[in-house]
């Protein structure tokens, strides 16, 4: 089509495709916007509200009050083991003393220093019974962390069955959510591109045509964009269906279209070639013949073949001679381009 338009026309509607292209990505920037917003219809899910909350709320508090309470028995555990150990320091440097000393008295053998042996024994057994106290001290501690921890822990499982339960419950909620959210992108996308094909049906070539091209292809982003890939998936059947029904829907007009064009080209084939010359659009014609086909019925014909004067598969005529200096050119050109004699005054001879 290029090769048939002006130089002027070509750059005009170059600039034409770009006020298409540029109205598209606008309308497309607004549709995403309102798109991208259809989400916070919803409100936010949370795991917390598919769950028993005054159940949730005793579980997470006995949690917390055992988590303090380990954290308590840890510390007091520390201060125990402090003591227990300068309980058993203070225990055995009494007891190496005692030994030092017994030794000395074995060596002298005095008899005034019974009654020190059994108030040193004493004060002994006093330090033993002090770190035996220490070390339960220490025991208790382990045992109430151990409790705690426990306790704990076994809170906690029943919490985690509780939220497991809730999170099964929410993702149930959420499918429904991301269905109505869906729905609420077709109700807006399926108008569109409704309205982008009767647009390409009835009005792809009028002279708004660059609006009527950028709103088809705002309409077919927004749903092969802003649609499709939001498609709730259940395992890959609503995709997988939706992509067979597309197909089915794509497949049936393009049969239907393509026998349309050949039921067409039969009636025009039909017809008496200047009828059918008349009929032909003369921009149609001449793309048609810069690609070396015939303009009738679109079939590979040898334009440079000065012995071919009709189509060989439709019998159309491609070459005349002008009617002023009987110059053989194309039956097409409105004007002949040796003389410049125009063809409808031809025509007029003739009838």
């Amino acid at each position: 089509m290029s090769k048939a338009l002006r130089l002027s026309e070509k750059w005009f509607r170059r600039g034409l495709w770009l006020v298409a292209v540029v109205f598209a990505s606008f309308l497309i920037g607004l549709g995403g916007t309102i798109v991208g917003d259809l989400p916070k219809v919803e409100r936010p899910l949370q795991v917390d509200d598919f769950l028993d909350k005054a159940q949730a709320r005793a579980l997470r508090d006995t949690i917390r009050a055992q988590r303090d309470a380990e954290q308590d028995a840890q510390t007091a555990l520390e201060q125990a083991q402090l003591q227990h150990r300068k309980a058993l320091s203070d225990n055995q440097a009494e007891r190496e003393t005692f030994n030092n000393w017994l030794a000395t008295r074995r060596v002298t053998e005095r008899a005034d220093h019974d009654p020190e042996v059994l108030e040193r024994t004493r004060k002994l057994d006093l330090l033993k019974q002090a770190e035996r106290q220490a070390l339960r001290a220490v025991e208790a501690q382990q045992q109430a962390a151990l409790d705690a921890r426990q306790t704990a822990a076994a809170t906690q499982r029943q919490l985690s069955d509780l939220e497991s339960q809730g999170y099964a419950r929410m993702q149930a909620e959420r499918r429904k959510v991301e269905l109505r959210v869906f729905l609420y992108r077709l109700a807006l996308t399926l108008p569109l591109l409704v309205a982008a094909g009767w647009l390409f049906a009835k009005k792809r070539h009028s002279t708004y045509w660059p609006f009527v091209w950028g709103f088809i292809f705002f309409a077919l982003f927004a749903f092969f964009v802003e649609l499709v890939p939001y498609l709730p998936s259940y395992g890959g059947y609503v995709r997988y269906v939706v992509g067979i029904g597309i197909t089915v829907l794509v497949g049936r007009y393009a049969i239907l279209a393509l026998n349309r064009y050949l039921e067409r080209q039969k009636l025009a084939e039909a017809m008496p070639d200047a009828q059918r010359r008349e009929e032909l659009s003369y921009d149609v014609a001449l793309a048609r013949l810069a690609k070396n086909v015939c303009p009738g019925c679109e079939r590979p014909v040898d334009l440079k073949n000065e012995t071919i004067d009709f189509c060989p598969h439709c019998g159309i005529g491609l070459f005349d001679r002008c009617g002023q200096c009987t110059t053989r050119k194309s039956a097409f050109a409105h004007f002949c381009h040796a003389c410049g004699t125009s063809a409808k005054l031809r025509l007029a001879s003739e009838a």
